[in-house]
């Protein structure tokens, strides 16, 4: 039996259509990442699965159970919002075992399912502190807390991370990791931040105006995107999209030295004349400035343990992430190659991949 089916579900405000016919199944012990920009419904559809808000049209099942209009207490799910929404004036003792103690169980089952939670978010120690004593990445872990101890078929986490600093959101990345490996728990995630989804997520569903526009283990939506939007979305720097046409079984770029080969599993054959030729920037190489591609440098940024370079190719945009070593100046011309099975291509019209 699945652990949450979602059928159809459409949601419009008046005449404003936020969410358009969304279909998903999520098995047990599944972590599904909810990837996209602002405004293209992914917090609508979490509220949706919670029962904060009511579809349109459509229908959500959470174990076999159709919940549509159900309300959140009784959907048996647990919810982590971006505030922590603690109460202040109570132990995080008190904060994590609130809900239960709203349920009348008993101090010592309260005690108990406190005490497992704070274990496992290595908390222990907090349990006698005030959330004013703190700090945001133990303040998480709390609220996070408070949400385990209901041991309920399905978590829902909206955006939990976003408040805190870069290091915090790190570490809490490797928490929420372990936590889920530890319990194999049901997770439904939502961020616009592709790092948290490629390193958490067991699949991802990336969103785009109230679609899915893909959905895929992060490797799939990675090596593999389904249409230009999902190659440029994920990925940082985002995959390079060039402007080219396929022609005699090669691929024209304007203003290009010379027609560049097509990847191996097509002969031109079927595809469309106008083509967008994708390129992740750590599969380009860089050669002797007289290679296949030569372009001009612009900027260099140096970070460690790469140094990401913009420069200029037939007067499009080229980014490549390059080894430390090989160092290049801007003003200088350089030239790269590429192993042909690191090219994607996308129809230029439909932005769908050929």
């Amino acid at each position: 039996m699945s652990a949450l089916d979602l059928k159809g579900i459409s949601k419009s405000f008046g005449r404003l259509p936020t969410l358009a016919g969304i279909d998903l199944t999520l098995d047990s012990g599944e972590f599904l990442v909810l990837l996209g920009a602002s405004g293209c419904g992914k917090s609508t559809l979490l509220s949706i699965i919670a029962g904060l808000l009511d579809p349109t049209d459509g229908k959500v099942e959470i174990a076999g159970r159709d919940v549509t209009r159900v309300a959140p207490k009784d959907r048996d799910i647990a919810m982590v919002f971006q505030s922590y929404a603690l109460y202040p004036s109570l132990s995080v003792a008190r904060n994590i075992g609130f809900g239960l103690e709203m349920r009348g169980a008993s101090k010592a089952a309260r005690r108990e399912a406190v005490n497992r939670a704070a274990e496992i978010l290595q908390i222990s120690h907090l349990l006698d502190r005030k959330p004013a004593a703190l700090s945001g990445g133990q303040r998480q872990r709390v609220a996070i807390g408070r949400a385990l101890v209901r041991e309920p078929k399905l978590f829902l986490f909206d955006e939990p991370l976003s408040n805190l600093d870069a290091k915090l959101r790190m570490e809490m990345r490797s928490e929420l990791k372990r936590l889920h490996q530890m319990l194999a728990a049901t997770i439904v995630y939502v961020t616009h931040d592709q790092i948290e989804a490629m390193t958490l997520a067991t699949r991802i569903a990336v969103m785009r105006d109230g679609r899915i526009e893909q959905l895929g283990t992060p490797d799939e939506i990675y090596n593999c995107p389904a249409t230009s939007f999902v190659a440029e979305f994920v990925g940082a720097p985002p995959m390079n999209l060039i402007r080219a046409r396929a022609e005699g079984g090669a691929l024209h770029v304007a203003g290009a030295p010379q027609p560049l080969p097509l990847p191996p599993e097509h002969t031109g054959a079927g595809l469309k004349a106008e083509v967008l030729l994708g390129i992740r920037p750590e599969a380009l190489r860089l050669v002797d400035a007289n290679g296949l591609m030569p372009v001009d440098v612009d900027l260099v940024e140096f970070t460690g343990p790469e140094q990401v370079v913009d420069t200029r190719f037939a007067g499009q945009r080229l980014t490549a992430i390059l080894p430390p070593e090989r160092r290049v100046a801007p003003g200088s011309r350089i030239a790269f190659r590429w192993p042909p099975e690191r090219i994607h291509l996308f129809d230029a019209e439909t932005r769908r991949r050929v």
